[in-house]
């Protein structure tokens, strides 16, 4: 906490290393939210009949 933080420069770009940690991780949270399977509601719809849909 006391040394100032290293930097990568690559030509344009100059990024600490924390707030690169930082940034791939939040892209490795929304990747995993984009193909993770979410539960689904699934309902029993019963007619007037009495049988299920």
């Amino acid at each position: 906490m006391d040394s100032p933080a290293t930097y990568v420069n690559w030509n344009f770009i100059l990024i600490s290393i924390p707030n690169l940690l930082m940034i791939a991780g939040m892209i490795v949270v929304f990747v995993i939210a984009l193909f993770a399977p979410f539960p689904r509601h699934t309902e029993i719809v019963e007619r007037e009949d009495g049988t299920d849909a």
